[in-house]
């Protein structure tokens, strides 16, 4: 029940996403494919270095998913509001 996961700090909308689109599966693949490519020509310090800048781009999309999420959860909530607050007419679907 979203309430009582919401109370206990158990909601984490990030982690039931699952992409189905074809590109992103696709651009995933050519990732794996260059990280491994990497790996294997870079001496280990400098790929650990990569690996580090990629954990810190993890991070940022992170932290500009969260705050897209409140965006719209908050565009939602003042399209509810303005709708529920408009005239009596248009909310029953009568023309003015």
């Amino acid at each position: 029940m979203i309430l009582e996961d919401l109370y206990y700090g158990n909601w984490r909308p990030s982690e039931q996403i699952k992409s189905t689109d074809p590109e992103s599966q696709k651009v995933n693949q050519k990732i794996s494919e260059y990280m491994e490519m990497l790996k294997n020509k870079l001496p280990a310090v400098d790929f650990e270095q990569i690996e580090v800048m990629f954990d810190l781009l993890s991070e940022s999309t992170s932290l500009h998913s969260a705050a897209a999420f409140i965006h719209g959860y908050r565009t939602g909530v003042m399209t509810m509001i303005e709708v529920f607050s408009g005239e009596k007419e248009l909310v029953a679907g009568n023309k003015p």
